[in-house]
């Protein structure tokens, strides 16, 4: 493998992936690249877990959606095994999914049935949290080497720090969005019922608990209909 090439290709992929400009873009440039940067894939998707729930974010085939929910009701699969036992730095790697697979009893027949040969999956992970594993397939038996295993390594690791990046980006701009919707929707009730700022505050806090409702909802409601329902 051309080491020297492989790096230039994966530095473009890095500014790439910071210039996304949503979580789901980034996601999506992440599982794009697998497929392009890493020999054998032809396929590939991110699984995170949420207690024994799963969510396939990025998906670049069908089949990776419908491998995840089979692991979700299954309770057992390679998938479920690199998000929730893959180790920093290391690839769980699954040469040949065409032979017997005690590990995943149910799992590796059905795989075996919809031509899957091997995977590998990676742990994405900051200093602060584990945020799920970067899924590859291959219809070929074999077909990740050494260098596939290093190479989506790298590739697992600008994809960790693109991904918590976008989502902190995310976070901090829906953040600013409800502060300026609560803020203009005490700005209503105040105008209209001559409360001060924490009356209006506690009007807004006291539907959304009567009603049970996210104080940005109850703003947000307010905002359009220019009083509580």
């Amino acid at each position: 493998m051309d080491w020297a090439h492989y790096a230039q290709q994966m530095a473009a992929m890095g500014r790439d992936l910071l210039a996304q400009d949503s979580v789901e873009a980034t996601l999506e440039h992440i599982t794009a690249s697998a497929t392009d940067l890493v020999a054998g894939c032809d396929m590939a998707g991110i699984l995170v877990l949420r207690g024994s729930r799963a969510q396939t974010l990025a998906p670049t085939d069908e089949f990776v959606v419908a491998s995840d929910r089979l692991q979700e009701k299954l309770g057992e699969g390679p998938c479920f095994d690199a998000a929730r036992r893959g180790q920093p730095e290391r690839a769980f790697r699954v040469a040949d999914l065409t032979r017997q697979q005690p590990r995943w009893p149910a799992y590796a027949p059905w795989a075996r049935e919809q031509g899957m040969g091997s995977m590998m999956g990676f742990l994405l992970f900051t200093e602060d949290e584990d945020l799920g594993a970067l899924n590859l397939y291959s219809h070929e038996a074999g077909a990740f080497t050494q260098d596939s295993e290093t190479a989506g390594w790298l590739l697992a690791s600008h994809a960790a720090i693109a991904f918590a990046s976008a989502r902190e980006h995310a976070q901090m701009e829906q953040a600013v969005a409800t502060r300026h919707i609560i803020g203009e929707a005490m700005g209503i009730l105040m105008g209209a019922h001559h409360l001060t700022e924490d009356q209006a505050f506690d009007v807004l806090r006291g539907h959304s608990q009567q009603h049970n409702m996210k104080l940005r909802e109850v703003a947000r409601l307010l905002c359009e209909r220019g009083k509580l329902a």
